[in-house]
């Protein structure tokens, strides 16, 4: 009997295990699947459109991750050459450029928003679109009027020494070849991102706040000191961090004035098939760019204004008095040498092409190659925009925003980098595509991307997501619902989205110049080496279309803004 309680012990034992080890595996996978809900907030998304956010994640981010990998595979030699003689020179050019730009760029575009939206400047409502203008016009194009003009044989030394100056003063004293001709022709291109976000701060700040300061006796120096200026920190730090970003990515402004920064360096490096060299400068500048990045993030984090009142009045309008002669032409100065002037030259020029006949069949199949990767850019950039958008939008997760985050990293890199990325992944890795136009498709995308998710963003916001809802009690999955129920709803923001790629991409130079493949030039390859060569009949009417073409994404930001 005491055998058989031991046996029935031993078998109960037994039982009890069994049952505890099988049901030991659905405890777990009701355990993840619980931590898995929690983790998208009772809401996670379905594997496809998961799987189509990671995929997009994983392709924005393993070029820049590859290039960092190949700069610490370069060796000591490389490092020691390197920072021994080349880095600090660079740089010493690169920042000092960036922080000149910046805080020149930021003085114009400030004082410009102030004269044009809060003072009756004559024509202040043709202003405020006016002088938004320099945007549409690429820093490489404007370089090229500036050096037909400016430059050795410019017009202004044939005008300088057919004066009574060349007898009083000399030889021409300015050289377009040199820091500041590289500082000016940056800044006079890049103020109007500080001018837009400027201009909107201006038109929504409260009245009621320098009412207040003025009765407290203050003046308009001060109010707009002691009250406008804190206000504006935001958009002032906004404008900073895209002129900083821009000046740091540029290549053909620089190169054809002839200043070395980290950009022209890493292609000339390229160019030279000196790749541990170039992987070793992209890495600088990638911590150089997310220096720059903490540093707007942390300044903005510090200093935070609020418009606390509900009780809005509009600002008033400033009467300038005597110095309205002074204010209009400070706005019609600056306006003539970043529009007039080049808009001129490359009239000027393109005249003059089409009568020897620049504008040929070659033009026309250039101006093709342009449309074909742009627009296979910005096709591809609004079907990829939707789900990373929809993800963080309706299904909000650390996943899902790693995977926004991701996506943004080839927006934060120079083109140059970018593209150094692309060549080391499909010349070892995925050899049928390398020198293939298709490759320069995907480094717009990658460049790109945030463009379209921004705009489709913003129309997203505006989408009840009890529509989603109603759908998927339906039985629709996540990506159905996406397609056919949010798309059409979100059209006009993701086509807007698809225009400022396109452009974008039509003016891009960097990452072209380095993946297109033989025979294949675009209108910005051939701007860039016609110009190099002084052919300025041949560079002009490519360029003049850039920039006409340019025009659509600005009349998207002026009626954002």
């Amino acid at each position: 009997m005491a055998a058989d309680r031991n046996d029935n012990g031993l078998n109960k034992h037994n039982n009890s295990s069994t049952e505890v080890g099988g049901n030991s595996s659905p405890t777990l996978r009701r355990l993840l699947k619980r931590r898995w809900t929690d983790m998208w907030k009772g809401n996670p998304p379905g594997p496809v459109l998961l799987l189509i956010g990671l995929f997009v994640a994983l392709v924005m981010s393993v070029p820049v991750i590859y290039v960092i990998f190949q700069s610490f595979a370069a060796g000591a030699d490389s490092w020691l050459r390197l920072l021994g003689g080349r880095i600090p020179q660079l740089l010493w050019n690169t920042i000092s450029l960036t922080a000149a730009v910046t805080t020149a760029a930021l003085l114009i575009g400030v004082s410009l928003a102030w004269i044009v939206v809060r003072t009756d400047v004559p024509g202040k409502g043709l202003w405020q679109w006016m002088m938004a203008l320099p945007l549409v016009i690429p820093p490489y194009v404007g370089a090229v009027t500036y050096i037909i003009v400016f430059g050795p044989s410019g017009w202004a030394r044939d005008f300088w020494e057919a004066s009574f100056m060349y007898s009083v003063f000399g030889d021409y004293p300015f050289s377009i070849y040199s820091f500041f001709g590289v500082f000016m022709t940056m800044t006079l291109f890049t103020y109007p991102y500080v001018f837009l976000i400027a201009s909107a701060s201006l038109r929504k700040m409260n009245r009621n706040f320098e009412e207040v300061a003025r009765s407290q006796g203050m003046t308009t120096a001060q109010i707009f000191f002691k009250v406008n200026l804190p206000l504006l920190r935001p958009a002032i730090g906004a404008g900073a961090i895209l002129i900083s970003l821009y000046v740091l990515s540029d290549f053909g402004a620089i190169a054809m004035l002839r200043y070395v920064t980290f950009t022209a360096a890493i292609y000339y490096q390229r160019a030279g098939f000196d790749i541990p060299s170039a992987s070793v400068l992209s890495l600088v500048l990638i911590v150089l760019t997310i220096i720059i990045l903490w540093i707007e993030s942390y300044t903005r984090r510090k200093n935070k204004f609020y418009q606390t009142t509900n009780t809005y009045k509009a600002p008033d309008t400033l009467k300038l008095g005597k110095w309205k002669p002074f204010a209009f032409m400070y706005v019609f100065s600056v306006f003539g040498i970043a529009v007039i002037l080049p808009i001129f030259v490359l009239v000027y020029w393109t005249v003059i092409g089409a009568e020897v006949g620049a504008i040929d069949t070659d033009f026309f199949g250039y101006a093709w190659n342009s449309i074909l990767v742009s627009g296979m850019a910005a096709l591809l950039c609004m079907v990829l925009a939707l789900p990373i958008i929809y993800l963080k939008s309706r299904h909000p997760s650390p996943v899902s925003t790693v995977i926004d985050k991701l996506s943004y990293s080839g927006y934060a890199l120079p083109g140059v980098i970018v593209a150094l990325g692309m060549i080391f992944i499909f010349n070892n890795h995925i050899p049928a595509l390398y020198n293939t136009f298709y490759l320069i498709a995907i480094a717009f995308v990658i460049r790109f991307l945030p463009q379209a998710m921004q705009a489709g963003e913003a129309s997203l916001s505006l989408v009840s997501p009890r529509m989603d809802e109603a759908a998927r009690s339906l039985g629709y999955p996540a990506w159905k619902v996406m397609f056919k129920v949010i798309l059409p709803s979100i059209a006009p923001g993701v086509l807007a989205g698809g225009a400022l790629v396109f452009v974008s991409a039509i003016k891009e130079l960097p990452a072209t110049l380095m993946l297109r493949p033989p025979g294949f030039d675009t209108l910005a390859v051939r701007v860039y080496y016609e110009a190099s060569e002084s052919f300025y009949h041949q560079a002009a009417p490519g360029a003049l279309l850039i920039v006409l073409v340019s025009i659509i994404p600005l009349h998207y930001l002026l009626k954002k803004y």
